[in-house]
């Protein structure tokens, strides 16, 4: 499945040191109220300005739609849910199933994908979809939460790429996912 598509798809994204990336109830105030003393976006424009395309779950879309201004202005973004209403927003496209957005992206020329939310990453990954990862750990422990990471169908080997230092203890690495991982690609994959 990974070598048929036309475009790359890479993660980044910020988790607790316990590897969570949101309290349980979706709040981030323990990643967003680092601001100033990491110094800087950690690299995000950087990264940002490199995709095309925004893929995410219900579970990430939804709590963004509070964020002013849009933080995807200019991008495709795409939503892969089986319960979203499809039409309510004209900034994205709703997607049923994995085949579905894969064939969608493809056929829209997609070329490099940002694959956003626990559940979707965790989707690409079983897919063998990822082909990088940049995550930045925050130094703080919550305990409990939406995980980053959780079954994703056995070993996914990485190769480190880099690790940066930023203030306030945060922590930057960024992977590559190394080949010939293909995943495997379950026949029903809601979310």
């Amino acid at each position: 499945m990974a070598s048929e598509r036309p475009f790359r798809c890479s993660v980044f994204i910020g988790v607790s040191l316990d590897g969570f990336i949101a309290r349980a109830d979706g709040d981030l105030e323990w990643l967003t109220s680092r601001g100033a003393a990491t110094g800087g976006d950690l690299g995000y424009r950087e990264f940002s300005d490199g995709i095309d395309t925004v893929v995410m779950g219900r579970g990430t879309y939804e709590p963004g739609l509070t964020y002013d201004p849009w933080p995807h202005e200019g991008k495709h973004v795409a939503v892969l849910s089986t319960t979203l209403e499809a039409g309510n927003d004209p900034r994205v496209t709703v997607y049923r199933s994995m085949e579905e957005l894969l064939r969608g992206l493809a056929e829209r020329g997609t070329k490099s994908v940002y694959v956003d939310g626990g559940q979707v990453v965790r989707a690409f990954l079983r897919a063998g979809l990822i082909d990088e990862l940049t995550i930045t750990t925050v130094p703080v422990l919550l305990g409990e939460g939406l995980p980053l990471f959780g079954p994703v169908g056995g070993d996914v080997p990485l190769a480190h790429l880099s690790t940066r230092v930023f203030g306030a203890g945060v922590v930057q690495s960024t992977y590559a996912v190394e080949r010939p991982w293909t995943g495997h690609f379950p026949r029903s994959s809601s979310l």
